[in-house]
C-alpha cells in the first residue's frame, strides 16, 4: 500500500517537501524490502515442498541364475509412508540363454500378487536392461516383486512335449532396483512422525540423519548414544548406509535435516535447554521434538545419566517410537523401555500366511532362516512342510523337493490321495555347519498330463501352509574369528556385558570409528536390554573379568592399548609409532606407521570372553580399520582374527589362533567329537582285553592251577 501511494504521488506531479520526500522514500523502500522478503520466502518453502524427490532402492539380491523352461524369482522393496509417490520404475539387468527362442520366450512381472507387465527378451546374447513403470495402485508399504516366465529353446508347436534342459536359463544380475519419484510430506510435531523421517531409507541414504553428542561426551552419554545407534541399525534395510554419531559442530551434522540430540541437560546448547521444563527434569528424562530453521530435532535429555540412558533405550525401541503421537515424552525410573522378547525357541515358522504357487512345471518359494549370531545349527534339525496341491496333475512325474542353500535334502512324489493334506519332513545333514543364517527353498514340479494341458495360468497350483516350520537345533558358536563376529559381544540377541575402553579425548575420527563398530553390533542385536559401558581408563580387574572388551584408538590416546601391546598379534615398536613385522607380514617402517588393524583376541582376563582391539598409530587409520567391521557385507570377507588396512585401501586377512574356540574345555570336547569313532574302537579293544584276562583267570581257577601254584610255593 505504501509503495503504491509513493508512486501515485510521483506520477501526479505533487512535489512533497524535503522531509516528506525522505519520509516517503524510506517508507517505500521498507515496504519494498518486506514485499521482496515475503515473495522470496513463500515461494521457496512452497517450492521445497513441491519439488519432486528421487530415490533409487536397490533390491537385496545377488546375481541369480534360474534354470528350467519355467523360471521365477522374488524381490522385495519398501515405500515410506511419508512419500507422495508420483512414479515408480523397476530397472532390471538380466541375461537369457543364447539358445532361447525370442518368439516363444517371455518374462512377466507381478507386484503383490497382481501381474502388470510382460515382454519378450531382445535378440541379444549379452546383458540386457529393462526399465518398467509400475502402476501406482499396486504399490504398498512392503512390496513383493515376482519375476516369472518361460525360457524356451524351440517353438512350442515343434514338439508336443517340451524338454527341460540346463540350457533353459535366466540370469538376474545384482543392481536391479526400484526408482521412486515422490514429494515429501513434512513431519508433524509428533515423535512418531520425526522417527519415521529420521529412520527413512531415503533420509539415511542422503546423509540427512545424524545422532549428535556433546563435543567431549561423558562415558554415560556415549553409552546413551550407542543404545540409540544400535536401535536404528537393527531396522535399517540398506546394506551400505548408516546413521553417524558425531558432534554438532561437524559438517555432516550441520547438513543433516534430522538430528537426534542426546546429552545431559548441562551439556545441551542453550537453544535446546530453553525448550525443556527444568522442573519436570528433576525426576524424569525427556524426549521432545523441536523444529528450527527447517531443521528437525529430537531432544533427548535428563539431569542424571541413568535416566538419560533409559530415554535412549526408549528411542532404541521401534515399537514405542512408532506408537508415540505426542511431541513430548517424559521417562521415569518406572517406564518400561525394553523391546519385546525375541528369544530363540528352536522353531521357526517359515511363513506367516499360506503361500500360493500357480502354473505348470517348476514353481518354488524361498524362506530365510536366521539364528542368533552366537549360535549355529546342530545335528538333529528338521524341516516340516505342510502343503496342498491340485488333483489334475500327472502324478507319475509331479513331486516336491526341499533345498537348504540350494542343496537338495529330500523329495516326495505327489499323489491324488494326499492332494488336500500332504506333508514332507526332511532332516538336515549331520555334521554340516550352516552358520547362523541360511535359506530354505520348497520347489514343486507340477507336471500336467498330455490330455490335461490348459491355457489357464492359474492351474495347476500348490499351496504351502502357514504352519510349515523348521525345527533347528542349535549350539553355541565356539570359534573366536571374524567369521562369527560379533559373537561373544552378543548373547541371546542383546549386548553381552560390553566394556568399551575409549581415548581420553575423542576426535572426529574416533566418533566415526565408534559408529562403525556399533553399527554392525546393532545390526545383529534384537533387544535393547544388554549393557554397554564406556571407560576412559583401564577398567578394574572385576570388570575386565566379567566383560567382553572393545578397545579403540591410538596408543598415544589410549593407555590401555599400550598395556596390551605384548598380547597383540600386530605389535607396536617401543615408541608406539608403528607396527612391527611378525610371522604373517613383513612390515616396512614407514608402512607400519600408516596402517590400521582390527584384532580379535581371546581375552587375557577371561578365556571365555573376547577382546576386540581397533588401533593404529594415527586416529585416521584407526577409522580406516573400522570400515571393515561396520557392515555384514564387509565382515563376510574375513575368516581370520586380524585385519590390516593401508592407505591404498588394500585390506588383508590373517589367522593367528591355533585354537579358535574361546576355552580349552570346548577344544577338548571338539577333539573328542572329531575322533569319536577312534574313541569307540579303543573302548571296544580295551573291553575285549579285560574279557580275555577275566576268562583266563576263571579258566586257571577252575583247573586248579592257581591252587597248585600256591602249594608249590609253600
Amino acid at each position: 500500500m505504501f509503495v503504491n501511494k509513493f508512486f501515485i504521488n510521483k506520477q501526479s506531479g505533487i512535489k512533497p517537501n524535503g522531509i516528506s520526500k525522505w519520509f516517503f522514500w524510506l517508507i517505500g523502500m521498507l515496504a519494498l524490502l518486506i514485499g521482496m522478503g515475503s515473495n522470496l520466502s513463500c515461494p521457496i518453502s512452497g517450492q521445497a515442498a513441491n519439488n519432486l524427490q528421487t530415490y533409487t532402492q536397490p533390491f537385496q539380491n545377488s546375481t541369480t541364475t534360474l534354470s528350467g523352461d519355467a523360471v521365477e524369482a522374488n524381490m522385495y522393496f519398501i515405500k515410506m509412508d511419508y512419500w507422495q509417490v508420483k512414479k515408480v520404475t523397476i530397472n532390471l539387468n538380466f541375461q537369457i540363454s543364447q539358445l532361447a527362442n525370442r518368439e516363444t520366450s517371455d518374462i512377466t512381472l507381478s507386484l503383490n500378487g497382481t501381474k502388470f507387465y510382460s515382454f519378450r527378451p531382445k535378440k541379444e546374447t549379452g546383458l540386457q536392461t529393462r526399465a518398467i513403470e509400475v502402476p501406482l495402485r499396486l504399490i504398498q508399504g512392503e512390496n513383493q516383486l515376482k519375476i516369472s516366465g518361460q525360457i524356451l529353446n524351440k517353438k512350442g508347436q515343434q514338439s508336443s512335449q517340451l524338454v527341460q534342459t540346463p540350457a533353459n536359463w535366466l540370469t538376474i544380475y545384482n543392481g536391479a532396483n526400484a526408482n521412486f519419484e515422490y514429494r515429501l510430506q513434512p513431519p508433524t510435531t509428533a515423535i512418531k512422525s520425526f522417527y519415521a523421517h529420521f529412520s527413512g531409507t531415503d533420509t539415511i541414504a542422503n546423509a540427512n540423519s545424524v545422532i549428535t553428542l556433546p563435543h567431549q561426551a561423558s562415558n554415560a552419554e556415549l553409552s546413551a548414544g550407542m543404545y540409540a545407534l544400535t536401535g536404528e541399525a537393527r531396522i535399517i534395510t540398506t546394506e551400505n548406509t548408516q546413521i553417524p554419531v558425531t558432534t554438532a559442530d561437524t559438517a555432516v551434522a550441520k547438513q543433516a535435516d534430522y538430528q537426534s540430540v542426546i546429552a545431559t541437560y548441562q551439556h545441551l546448547p542453550k537453544v535446546f535447554q530453553q525448550q525443556l521444563d527444568r522442573q519436570r527434569l528433576r525426576e524424569h528424562a525427556v524426549i521432545k521434538t523441536y523444529t528450527h530453521d527447517d531443521k528437525h530435532y529430537l531432544i533427548v535429555s535428563a539431569f542424571n545419566t541413568k535416566l538419560l540412558q533409559k530415554a535412549s533405550r526408549f528411542i532404541a525401541n521401534q515399537e514405542l517410537m512408532q506408537e508415540t503421537v505426542a511431541d513430548t515424552k517424559y521417562i521415569s525410573n518406572s517406564t518400561q523401555t525394553f523391546t519385546s522378547e525375541l528369544q530363540y525357541g528352536g522353531k521357526t515358522q517359515l511363513t506367516t500366511s499360506d503361500d500360493y504357487l500357480t502354473g505348470a512345471k517348476h514353481q518354488s518359494s524361498t524362506y530365510f532362516v536366521s539364528l542368533p549370531v552366537d549360535r549355529t545349527n546342530a545335528d538333529g534339525s528338521k524341516i516340516r512342510i505342510h502343503f496342498r496341491y491340485a488333483k489334475n496333475l500327472d502324478f507319475k512325474r509331479s513331486l516336491v523337493t526341499v533345498y537348504v542353500n540350494d542343496s537338495a535334502l529330500g523329495s516326495k512324489r505327489l499323489t491324488a490321495a494326499r492332494a488336500n493334506n500332504d506333508e514332507l519332513t526332511v532332516s538336515l545333514p549331520k555334521g554340516k555347519a550352516l552358520g547362523h543364517s541360511f535359506t530354505i527353498r520348497v520347489a514343486f514340479d507340477l507336471e500336467m498330463s498330455g490330455a490335461a494341458q490348459s491355457d489357464n495360468a492359474q492351474t495347476p497350483w500348490a499351496l504351502i501352509k502357514a504352519d510349515s516350520e523348521a525345527t533347528i537345533k542349535s549350539k553355541p558358536v565356539a570359534a573366536l574369528l571374524f567369521t562369527n563376529y560379533p559373537y561373544l559381544f552378543l548373547k541371546n540377541a542383546t549386548f553381552n556385558h560390553i566394556a568399551v575402553v575409549r581415548p581420553r579425548t575423542l576426535t572426529s575420527d574416533d566418533f566415526q570409528t565408534l559408529t562403525n563398530i556399533f553399527n554392525l553390533i546393532g545390526t545383529y542385536a534384537q533387544s535393547n536390554t544388554g549393557n554397554i559401558q564406556f571407560y576412559t581408563h583401564q577398567p578394574s580387574k572385576t570388570v575386565l573379568k566379567n566383560s567382553n572388551v572393545i578397545a579403540f584408538g591410538t596408543p598415544a590416546q589410549n593407555a590401555f592399548i599400550r598395556s596390551l601391546n605384548s598380547k597383540l598379534y600386530f605389535k607396536y615398536n617401543r615408541h608406539f609409532t608403528g607396527f612391527l613385522s611378525n610371522e604373517k607380514l613383513s612390515i616396512e617402517k614407514t608402512y607400519g606407521q600408516n596402517i590400521g588393524t582390527a584384532q580379535l583376541l581371546r581375552s587375557p582376563y577371561n578365556q571365555r570372553a573376547g577382546l576386540l582391539v581397533v588401533t593404529a598409530a594415527k586416529s585416521s587409520d584407526v577409522y580406516r580399520a573400522s570400515t571393515q567391521i561396520n557392515f555384514q557385507r564387509n565382515i563376510a570377507q574375513y575368516q581370520g582374527d586380524a585385519i590390516v588396512v593401508d592407505h591404498d585401501n588394500n585390506h588383508y586377512n590373517y589367522r593367528f589362533k591355533k585354537h579358535k574356540t574361546v576355552n580349552d574345555g570346548v577344544n577338548a570336547k571338539t577333539v573328542i567329537q572329531k575322533n569319536s569313532k577312534l574313541v569307540i574302537y579303543l573302548g571296544i579293544a580295551l573291553l575285549i582285553v579285560v574279557i580275555i584276562l577275566l576268562a583266563g583267570f576263571l579258566i586257571m581257577r577252575k583247573s586248579g592251577l592257581l591252587e597248585r601254584k600256591g602249594q608249590h610255593h609253600e
